[in-house]
């Protein structure tokens, strides 16, 4: 650690030797007026992906200024509420004063005809698409999950949240991380009422931003940016609820913002499968069953700051308790190659107790212009405790042929550390950088399980029963450590290189002991060490690449290429049961192309090809049985190579702010060389497949292998409109997929090919904070063809429909619905089940600012909640149904906390100008409950 310090301070007085401080300052009026504009948005985007780099907001008298501004290239922003967006790119050489920049109202006057233009909703810039929040209405108390669903080409699939057809990795508020990559949680504890404005983009990597260059790491991202008279004050959501079969509810979430200083505790305890604080009634965690019954404990908080001027400041700290009761049925239809049947069933229930803690810090010190040096830490720990067991038989479609009936118990312990340091320096000619960067990640794990399982084989001569009684103890440390160094020169105003080189080694020490126990007593001590079965194995995977990369930059056009050279080295080394080493040494030649095209500031396209190597992973690697299934006995294969992918992607946007209707297009491609499949030898007599282990008939060993011939594409369109008459956005959508797998079964080869065809709507309205409803439905169509075994051939249609909706009805009573119907037809016998999940409240706010409300709600009033899901593999189809909760009712106090320092929104503004009174509001007014 004081190497890191003693490095820190190293490039700190070497940045202090570039030191340069540029100030921009402007102030802002509105056009005609000539009347200053308080409190508007002053934002410094990234001219590379319209980032937020700074900003601030306008005084009283509408001036603004931005400190600490480095020398280079930006996109100027002025938002505020009301009024056009104002953009402007400027080159920031030494301070500078931009003047008076005149802003203009979203309607315009034509003589004495007023023409109200409909309140656009949003806009496009570059890959930054961009939405006004209030031309979405919501409920007074929603959040700001609730919100971000009603924009167009935001969607929720399978309980994951997804934008433009990508899943949102995570959420930005004022530019700064909000509860790191808890995207659910940064959502719901932040209130609707506090949103002005939110983008969506694509945030390459702190590598590529620091340097310029693109590589191909982006996370689908959205920025909140949050009204100015609501960053400072205290707002949350506290709950507590009780309900029939002792079902319970406490938790709360609350935001203390004091400008750049913001601090956001929550907590939550249930027994109601909800995993996370929600602040939104009648939830169904996104439509989706919760697998199992889980009762959960969870305290969390997430701090953002700004130290002096130069350090940002994010970290976040979360705790959670679970118990997970989980009863699932599966049914599998292997592959064959004689077109015979063989299926499997199982049913098991599985009850874990998982704690775990997480820490995340972010450091961002910018001591002057030129130099940035960012440090991101993270730290994990998990305990968890396992008793379960499971009932499983495998036939010929007809005739058992054997069964086994299983139990477990275990505890695991597992450790993370992750380190991330990055250093930039700009120097004093313009495109010529250099980054530094460094990443270290340290894991242990220590597993403890004992397991008794009896084995029935069913043969000609009558049963035969087999008993086993282990004991297996894990331990596995894993080091993962990379260094890079880039460098950029700019060959002219338009062109850059790039040439770079990173060096980087993953080691994995791993022993896994199994103690066979004679007579079944765990507690006598009398094991023997099953050597067939036990392995201390180690494996060093170091690469290195040398990257050589050019960029062209017009106004319309941006092209980047990139050729890297990786060579890779695999070292496998087994000390026991047997010695024995295996050196591996690859070389690639990795090459990358990206575009971009603006065909106007609101519609752009992009295309990118990417290739890239994938190591196999250490259980991979392992040539030891795994047994916890004796009648699907797993191993590694430690001759694995690497993977080889070829990756397509294509973006397109276009957002048209006068008729508020929007297009996304995203499709992507991925064909993969030497793809890391599985391997199934069926035994069709009791074979011998390792010294003692013997393969019995009908039983599975599966082990992974490289194959060539796997591609997957997938496409997905997005279509938003307004539907005027009912003061409600309509978004339409379709979607398609196919995908190719190779498996290999008895050592034949074969494809699982699979089709997928989707299509849905989805109807959100913005009619008032009085009524608010949601209308989404989703539809897909399956068909699934094996070249090996036709019996497999099967189509399957799986169709979702879901309606929520809230209404005040009178006098604060308030009414919320929320149902959710599905459809499964064509999957296995006993899995086509349809149902509908509905819940419902009745409630009444209370006290004289309606803050408070009680509800009673029933959740599944009809008791038919279901959880059913099909998964395809290259060697079988799988249906598994798991148990998931039903019918409770529950009576609920909520409590809606809003203090906030009043600022200057327009109404105040209005009032100060009319009345003359200078003395009322301001931003350091008292607190006042709104």
């Amino acid at each position: 650690m004081k190497y890191f310090y003693l490095f820190i301070f190293f490039f700190g007085l070497s940045a202090h030797a570039f030191s340069q401080n540029y100030t921009v300052k402007g102030k802002v009026l509105e056009y005609g007026k000539s009347e200053a504009v308080p409190y508007a948005n002053i934002l410094l985007l990234s001219v590379s992906d319209s980032s937020q780099v700074t900003g601030t907001i306008s005084e009283i008298d509408g001036e603004f200024e931005l400190n600490s501004v480095r020398e280079g290239e930006y996109l100027f922003k002025i938002q505020y509420l009301g009024y056009q967006n104002f953009f402007k790119t400027i080159t920031v050489r030494g301070n500078m004063d931009l003047g008076a920049i005149n802003i203009r109202e979203e309607a315009t006057a034509l003589g004495e005809v007023v023409v109200a233009a409909r309140r656009s909703s949003g806009t496009q810039r570059s890959d930054t698409t961009m939405y006004n929040a209030d031309a979405f209405k919501t409920m007074k108390d929603a959040s700001a999950q609730v919100l971000i669903e009603k924009l167009p080409g935001v969607v929720s699939e399978g309980g994951v949240l997804q934008a433009q057809g990508e899943a949102i990795a995570q959420i930005l508020v004022d530019g700064k991380p909000f509860f790191g990559n808890d995207v659910q949680s940064a959502l719901q504890n932040l209130p609707a009422e506090v949103i002005q404005s939110i983008e969506i983009f694509d945030q390459k990597s702190e590598k590529a931003q620091l340097s310029g260059f693109d590589d191909g790491e982006r996370l689908k991202t959205i920025n909140i940016i949050t009204k100015p008279n609501r960053r400072k004050g205290q707002f949350g959501k506290m709950t507590a609820g009780y309900g029939t079969d002792d079902r319970y509810l406490v938790g709360a979430s609350v935001n203390a913002f004091n400008e750049d200083q913001r601090l956001t505790f929550t907590g939550l305890s249930n027994n109601i499968n909800l995993l996370n604080y929600s602040s939104d009634a009648n939830t169904q965690s996104d439509g989706r069953p919760q697998e199992g019954i889980v009762t959960t404990n969870i305290l969390g908080m997430n701090y953002t700051d700004l130290w002096g001027e130069k350090i940002k400041v994010t970290g976040s700290y979360q705790y959670s308790n679970r118990e997970n009761v989980g009863i699932i049925s599966r049914f599998r239809d292997f592959v064959t190659t004689d077109g015979s049947n063989q299926e499997y069933s199982e049913v098991s229930r599985d009850v874990r107790v998982n704690n775990e803690h997480q820490a995340d810090l972010r450091l961002d010190y910018n001591p002057n212009s030129r130099n940035r040096i960012l440090y991101i830490p993270r730290l994990r720990a998990r305990f968890e405790t396992e008793n379960s067991g499971f009932f499983g038989e495998t036939t010929d479609g007809q005739n058992l042929i054997n069964q086994v009936e299983n139990a477990r118990l275990g505890d695991y312990t597992e450790f993370d550390f992750f380190n991330r340091l990055l250093y930039s320096h700009q120097f004093n000619k313009p495109g010529r950088t250099i980054t530094l960067r460094t990443f270290y990640h340290r894991g242990w794990d220590n597993d403890e399980s004992i397991r008794t399982a009896e084995n029935t084989y069913f043969e000609e001569s009558g049963e035969r029963v087999e008993q086993i009684d282990q004991l297996t103890t894990r331990d596995r440390i894993g080091n993962r450590w990379e260094v890079g160094l880039s460098f950029t020169e700019a060959l002219s105003e338009k062109s850059q290189i790039e040439i770079e080189y990173e060096i980087g080694n993953r080691n994995n020490d791993s022993e896994q002991l199994i103690f066979n126990v004679e007579g079944g007593d765990f507690e006598a001590g009398n094991m023997m060490l099953d050597t067939a079965l036990s392995n201390v194995f180690q494996s060093d995977y170091l690469t290195q690449e040398f990257e050589l990369g050019y960029q062209y930059s017009v106004e319309k056009f941006k092209m980047q290429t990139e050729l890297q050279y990786q060579i890779a080295d695999l070292d496998n080394a087994q000390e026991f049961p047997q010695a024995f080493a295996l050196q591996r040494n690859f070389k690639a030649i990795l090459p990358t192309v990206r575009m971009e095209y603006k065909f106007s500031p609101t519609t752009n396209i992009q295309l990118d090809y990417d290739t890239r190597t994938a190591e196999p992973q250490v259980r991979q690697l392992q040539p030891v049985i795994d047994n916890s299934n004796p009648l699907q006995l797993r191993t590694g294969n430690p001759d694995l190579d690497q993977s080889y992918s070829h990756d397509f992607r294509l973006r397109f946007r276009n957002q048209n702010p006068e008729t508020d209707k929007s297009w996304f297009l995203f499709a992507r491609s991925s064909l993969v060389n030497n793809f890391i499949s599985n391997s199934t030898f069926i035994a069709d007599e009791p074979t011998e497949i390792q010294d003692g282990i013997i393969l019995e008939k009908g039983s599975q060993l599966n082990s992974p292998v490289n194959l060539d011939g796997y591609w997957d594409m997938r496409t997905w369109l997005s279509y938003g409109m307004p539907l005027d008459f009912i003061k409600s956005k309509l978004n339409l959508n379709l979607g398609g997929g196919v995908t190719r797998r190779p498996g290999q079964v008895n050592d034949q080869i074969g494809f699982n090919n699979s089709q997928r065809l989707s299509t849905g709507f989805s109807i959100n309205s913005s009619i008032s904070d009085q009524i608010d409803f949601n209308i989404w439905s989703r539809s897909s169509f399956n068909r699934v063809e094996n070249t090996l075994n036709s019996n497999l051939n099967d189509r399957f249609f799986q169709q979702r429909f879901r309606v929520n909706f809230n209404w005040i009805i009178w006098e604060g009573f308030i009414y919320r619905l929320d149902i959710n119907h599905q459809i499964n037809s064509g999957l296995s016998e006993g899995f086509d089940n349809n149902f509908s999940l509905i819940n419902m409240s009745i409630g009444k706010k209370i006290f004289q600012n309606q803050r408070g409300e009680i509800s009673i709600m029933v959740y599944d009033l009809l008791g038919q909640n279901a959880n059913v899901r099909r998964n395809i593999t290259e060697t079988f189809i799988e249906d598994i149904q798991t148990n998931v909760l039903q019918r409770y009712f529950m009576l609920s106090f909520t409590y809606n906390l809003r203090r906030f320092s009043k600022g200057m929104d327009m109404d105040d503004y209005n009032e100060l100008i009319n009345t003359g009174d200078s003395s009322g509001g301001g931003r350091g007014g008292r607190p006042t409950d709104i």
